[in-house]
């Protein structure tokens, strides 16, 4: 059967409207059939009444069955934007959020303030999404990307490359619940998207979450804080004096997070909200623990 390609986003929308909104089962569509054709959206409304291949309407068979067996959209299309940066993702990062922009816009406006070339740290980075958008912005620093899983690093160093960083954004393998390594010396700047999902949330999570992304970079313990009691305690030691720390988390954790920074000799700079107006990320100053 010969469709056009207006034909075929009409059928993927009608497709997706059992389950979604009128919206959203647009949106869906037009970002399928741009995947499948190599078309930006622009070219697919210019050339809606050409014929479209039969590859292409395959593909986008293949690809709506994945959605609606609830692969999230970024998966299936291997990449996602955040912060202007388009990124390749997969099943073994987390997919960036508009949630973590807060701590990232702090991290940059932070930095921004810093020495000529600080040295920043992405601890738990993933994909690379927090590290890579600072780097993008603070022309001068140094960024150093740091994860405990391998093929979260295998993902951010193809990020480093595909926007031309490598000059200035490294990957180490790193864990968090262990001394940070001698090797990396110290920091101006420590930025961080830790695992914060209680294990009572972590039974909640939409399947699209929890059927698809890594648990390991959502499961942060009884309470949600088990990774910043553990970053506290390992990497505070590679800040330099005076050092700042950025750190998101999650809904109502704002008050243990700041317990734990004070206990750890911390001074809170500042807290900011998120898109939906949620106190989402802190930034503070490592002014020592006291006795060390």
């Amino acid at each position: 059967m010969v469709v056009t390609l207006r034909e075929l986003y009409l059928a993927a929308k009608n497709g997706f409207l059992p389950t979604e909104t009128p919206q959203d089962a647009s949106f869906l569509a037009r970002n399928l059939l741009s995947h499948v054709t190599g078309l930006t959206q622009e070219e697919l409304l210019a050339r809606q009444e050409e014929v479209a291949p039969s590859a292409v309407c395959h593909a986008l068979e293949d690809e709506m069955g994945r959605i609606l067996a609830g692969e999230p959209l970024a998966y299936v299309l291997g990449e996602w934007e955040f912060y202007g940066l388009k990124l390749y993702v997969n099943q073994d990062v987390l997919i960036p959020r508009d949630d973590t922009c807060a701590v990232t816009s702090l991290a940059i406006k932070k930095a921004l303030f810093l020495a000529q070339s600080p040295r920043i740290l992405d601890l738990c980075t993933g994909s690379g999404c927090i590290g890579l958008a600072v780097a993008s912005r603070v022309k001068d620093a140094r960024v150093t990307l740091a994860d405990i899983s391998r093929e979260a690093l295998a993902v951010a160093k193809k990020n480093i490359t595909l926007h031309h960083l490598s000059g200035r954004v490294s990957c180490v393998q790193a864990d968090i619940r262990k001394p940070a390594p001698p090797f990396l010396g110290k920091f101006d700047l420590i930025v961080s998207n830790p695992p914060y999902v209680t294990t009572e949330e972590m039974e909640r999570l939409p399947a699209g979450v929890r059927d698809y992304e890594p648990a390991l970079a959502l499961h942060g313990g009884a309470d949600g804080l088990d990774c910043y009691r553990a970053l506290l305690e390992h990497y505070s030691a590679a800040l330099k004096p005076g050092g700042i720390l950025c750190l998101e988390f999650g809904m109502g954790q704002e008050n243990g997070v700041q317990a734990l920074l004070e206990d750890y000799g911390y001074t809170v700079l500042e807290m900011v909200r998120d898109d939906q107006k949620i106190m989402r990320a802190v930034a503070a100053q490592y002014q020592g623990k006291e006795g060390t």
